[in-house]
């Protein structure tokens, strides 16, 4: 395995540099504050200016497209995260724009799809219902066919970035007798449509997401993507991209798992703990010189290095994992100081491990919970069969 440094071409080597400037440009510490107060994880400012500047029609489009080539798209993942673009909104969008390009009509692909490479439009996931868990196929939110158009009512949790979107990818149930897999039909609904309305919900690490109401939404036919029942087959690509589920690349030069922008948040609270236990207090001591201190800090990093190098879903598992294990160690080295939040004064690290020990109990709920893909691992991966939830039989007397 070869750890040497990647030499870059002048030329990425210059791209590097310019987009590192650019993002130092945009995101400053006021937009990194809001961030944090609002939880919003988007910034419309910094969106529309990714927009204006090309960058979000370069990340999104093919090479042949004019598109990033490889290696500078991999510069430009990279330098987001160490900027901390606010980003979750344009991920769900880039994920649902794919299915919009692949199943949309011509009418709907030229209504939204230049928009979004200006960062004019964002598109949300409405999958979660109240009662229905991790399986997005127990839909009840029903569609219903009335003339031209359709007919929605129900109810969605955990709409992120709803507030933020002009779209919603929406699930629904179009045949309540069918399967549930064959009963599914999925639209792209405008949330500016009359009957939506968006209640924001605060999640324990301050990160606001949304439980959005379908009360008599009516949506035109052309907001329907793929054939009536069979929206399984349109949300399943996305599903996957969310679950981890995506192809190695014989270059390297991509995420080998999901949630890496997530976990990058652990790489920068580990990083600035790293630098704190080296710090000599008013008598000298440090307190890396503490072999205990020193074996925890070095065990968080391994962990962390190993589930950044996981693949597909086990890597979804590991990283959120190791955000849970290494978050607590973290917040103990550094003290009753640690627990203060970002600019705050006082604060061990400006709030880093503070954060990261409130956003790691989520990472490991997103998109569904680490019990969820570890039963998925057992299952598909390691043969097991399913799990039997029901209680054991009874033997008769």
């Amino acid at each position: 395995m070869d750890f040497s440094r990647v030499e870059l071409s002048e030329e990425d080597q210059a791209f590097l540099e310019e987009s590192r400037a650019f993002l130092r440009e945009i995101v400053t510490d006021d937009v990194i504050r809001r961030d944090r107060e609002t939880g919003d994880n988007f910034d419309e400012g910094v969106h529309l200016a990714l927009g204006k500047a090309g960058y979000l029609a370069r990340e999104w489009k093919p090479e042949s497209e004019g598109g990033f080539n490889r290696v500078r798209r991999r510069i430009w993942e990279l330098e987001k995260r160490r900027a901390h673009v606010p980003w979750v909104t344009f991920g769900t969008t880039a994920m649902i724009a794919r299915s919009v390009d692949k199943f949309g009509s011509p009418e709907l692909k030229a209504e939204v799809m230049p928009r979004v490479y200006t960062g004019e439009v964002r598109l949300c996931l409405g999958y979660t219902e109240p009662e229905g868990g991790s399986d997005v196929a127990t839909c009840k939110t029903r569609a219903v066919r009335d003339g031209d158009g359709w007919v929605i009512n129900g109810s969605k949790m955990f709409t992120t970035g709803a507030h933020n979107c002009q779209y919603v990818f929406l699930i629904t149930n179009t045949d309540p007798d069918a399967p549930k897999h064959k009963s599914l039909t999925m639209f792209l609904v405008p949330l500016d449509s009359p009957g939506i309305e968006i209640q924001g919900i605060r999640t324990v690490d301050g990160d606001r997401t949304n439980i959005v109401y379908y009360s008599d939404v009516r949506v035109d036919d052309k907001y329907r993507l793929g054939e009536v029942n069979d929206g399984w087959t349109v949300v399943r690509e996305p599903l996957n991209v969310e679950h981890g589920a995506v192809e190695a690349a014989a270059d390297g030069l991509q995420d080998v798992s999901i949630m890496m922008h997530q976990a990058n948040t652990m790489a920068a609270a580990v990083d600035k703990a790293a630098a704190k236990v080296t710090e000599p207090d008013p008598n000298g001591r440090r307190l890396i010189d503490d072999g205990s201190v020193a074996y925890r800090l070095g065990r968080g990093v391994a962990r962390m290095e190993a589930s950044f190098s996981a693949t597909s879903i086990f890597g979804r598992v590991a990283l959120a994992q190791a955000m849970r294990d290494i978050s607590p160690d973290l917040m103990d080295l550094l003290g009753t100081a640690a627990s203060l939040p970002l600019g705050t004064d006082g604060a061990a690290d400006d709030g880093a491990a503070e954060y990261v020990y409130r956003f790691a109990p989520l990472v490991g709920i997103y998109g569904g919970t680490l019990e969820v893909f570890r039963n998925m691992i057992a299952q598909y991966v390691l043969g097991l069969g399913k799990p039997a939830y029901a209680p054991p039989a009874k033997k008769a007397s």
